[in-house]
């Protein structure tokens, strides 16, 4: 088709502050995980799609298929809605408390 230009899965975007690898990134609707580390305003590519391993409220449980949000005031993920913006689901359990948890993001644009 004349019109495909690429997959999409990993996308270059410019980094809405200092990244590291590894951090959730959010530009718009649009999110991610950076694949590498970038400046404020410096290209980012951030991988869409997968299963990452991503902090958590620590002392929240998460089920195995639960659906998660990004908390953007405490840079965490969340299995509360409220106004927080939703980025997949919870690929395995996570307890309480704890850390980080496994997320699988999905690449849709809410």
């Amino acid at each position: 088709m004349k019109n495909w230009k690429y997959p999409g899965e990993n996308l270059t975007v410019p980094a809405p502050a200092a990244v590291a690898s590894g951090d959730f990134v959010t530009v718009g609707a649009i999110t991610g995980v950076a694949q590498g580390d970038a400046a404020a305003g410096e290209g980012i590519v951030i991988v869409r799609r997968g299963v990452f391993e991503l902090p958590k409220i620590a002392a929240q449980a998460w089920t195995l298929g639960v659906k998660l949000y990004w908390d953007a005031d405490n840079s965490v993920v969340t299995s509360t809605a409220d106004s927080n913006l939703l980025i997949g689901a919870a690929a395995a359990v996570a307890a309480d408390p704890s850390q980080t948890g496994l997320v699988l993001l999905d690449g849709v644009i809410r």
